[in-house]
């Protein structure tokens, strides 16, 4: 039985094909959504950035503490936790905005606390108010907060993405008589 009071989410492009990458054997998920979300965010797939759980009101990515991401004292690069930080939030705004839609980041705002300690997970939330503002707005801005957590279970950074977006643009081509 469907539960009245919950509200029915536009599927768009995106969300379809993780809603059915979800449906498969829970071994191939993560890989499977790393696949698809890296063939369209190259720099994320250079990082090496790994989706784990991805919906449309909650995504969780990681990044391993790996050389190719490492700073001068062997943590992970403020940049490449920057990444993570913005790709779990564009995920999640993507995930719920229409196709009609183009997502632009305005501004980032991370505060590193303390030194990282091994590898990092970035967790990224909506809300229902969200997701219907994001939906129903064909212009709008949102503050999307993300929790970055080291291995050590700490949050080293507090971070939070300024995403926007507005209508794409049809382009219309001269007619040729």
């Amino acid at each position: 039985m469907t539960n009245p009071t919950s509200k029915k989410i536009k599927a768009n492009r995106l969300s379809r094909y993780v809603s059915k990458i979800n449906h498969l054997p829970l071994f191939s998920r993560s890989f499977l959504l790393t696949k698809l979300f890296c063939s369209q965010v190259k720099f994320a797939n250079t990082a090496g950035v790994k989706l784990q759980e991805v919906n449309n009101k909650k995504v969780l990515l990681s990044l391993a503490n790996k050389k190719r991401v490492q700073n001068h004292i062997g943590g992970i690069h403020a940049v490449a936790a920057a990444l993570l930080a913005e790709s779990a939030t564009g995920l999640i705004l993507g995930l719920n905005l229409p196709d009609s839609r183009l997502p632009l980041l305005k501004s980032m705002s991370l505060n590193y606390y303390q030194r990282m300690q091994g590898d990092l997970t970035a967790t990224a939330l909506l809300t229902d108010e969200q997701i219907t503002q994001i939906q129903q707005q064909e212009k709008g801005d949102l503050i999307i907060a993300v929790e970055l957590t080291d291995e050590s279970g700490q949050a080293p950074i507090v971070a939070e993405m300024h995403w926007a977006w507005i209508n794409k643009k049809i382009s219309k081509k001269p007619k040729i008589s």
